[in-house]
């Protein structure tokens, strides 16, 4: 391996640089340094606080649970005849899935274009609305209960306790979407 046997100290003007063998530099009477006179503090991006709370964790979580609430709501559409439950007769759980994936699309894409922080918050606004809606819906399917649907009221409490989560997530990002905006 190459090696050099040069000088790197900070030379003065007028001193003659040593070249050769290294030597020990002469002690300076004067000690010269830099010393900042101001602390600058560093430059916060936009939405700073709010992206410190990883919102786009929250908005992969809605958009696998939406993913999960369209696949249920296929298979059920798939097995059971449209007229025995709200649940299949107004596609809660695709319409609710779709939703969901896309305000977590949006809540993923803050990080990137901090404008959409508006967007995210209507679109997350819109699928709490949505999801009481289509709680009170399969709520009534679950009042129904009879022995011989026995297996898909089973998905309809699945596909509850999925938009449960889904809304708790909404909201969660909804409380932090206003929190920021009344910090701007």
């Amino acid at each position: 391996m190459a090696s050099a046997d040069v000088d790197m100290d900070i030379q003065e003007e007028d001193a003659v640089p040593l070249t050769g063998k290294r030597q020990a530099p002469p002690t300076p009477s004067l000690i010269r340094y830099y010393q900042a006179s101001e602390m600058l503090p560093e430059e916060k991006g936009q939405l700073h606080n709010l992206l410190q709370k990883q919102p786009a964790v929250l908005g992969s979580l809605q958009i696998m649970s939406g993913i999960l609430s369209f696949g249920v709501g296929i298979l059920f559409a798939a097995t059971q005849q449209m007229d025995h439950s709200f649940f299949n007769q107004f596609r809660v759980s695709q319409l609710t899935g779709s939703l969901f994936v896309i305000a977590g699309l949006v809540s993923n894409l803050l990080f990137k274009y901090p404008a959409l922080l508006t967007v995210s918050l209507a679109v997350n606004c819109g699928c709490i609305v949505v999801a009481v809606v289509g709680a009170i819906l399969i709520s009534v399917d679950l009042g129904r209960w009879n022995t011989a649907n026995d297996p898909f009221l089973r998905i309809e409490v699945m596909g509850l306790c999925v938009l449960g989560l889904e809304t708790l997530l909404s909201v969660v990002l909804c409380f932090w979407f206003v929190k920021e905006r009344k910090a701007k």
